[in-house]
């Protein structure tokens, strides 16, 4: 298994897209855009509280699972890339979480929001 260790990138989503698999800390920018590109993720960690649910999101999303063990990380990412139905599955429910177009939506939402207070308030 060819495995590629990354710091701080710029051009993460080139690399997701690239990718198999996401080992990362369950960090609500990086869960939502690997679920956006239907990438399959193992959590290795989480901050109290405020990413703790993230992990509820991945796991009952179908799309990844969690453990802090390095050695049951390895095996479970093992077997996933032994199984290519099994990441295809991941990766369709991956996508089914994930909502590609939400920063789009919501500031069409904004807009269309503001634009209906200004009109009702030019009275």
């Amino acid at each position: 298994i060819d495995v590629l260790p990354l710091g701080f990138v710029t051009d993460m989503p080139e690399y997701m897209v690239a990718a198999d698999v996401l080992v990362t800390k369950a960090g609500p920018g990086t869960i939502a855009e690997a679920a956006a590109v239907g990438l399959p993720v193992m959590m290795t960690s989480f901050l109290p509280g405020q990413e703790a649910g993230n992990v509820d999101v991945v796991l009952e999303g179908g799309f990844g699972e969690y453990s802090k063990r390095p050695s049951e990380i390895a095996d479970i990412v093992a077997s996933w890339l032994q199984d290519s139905d099994l990441l295809s599955s991941m990766s369709q429910a991956a996508k089914k979480a994930g909502h590609p177009y939400a920063a789009d939506e919501i500031v069409r939402d904004i807009g269309q929001q503001t634009i209906a207070w200004m009109t009702l308030n030019e009275k």
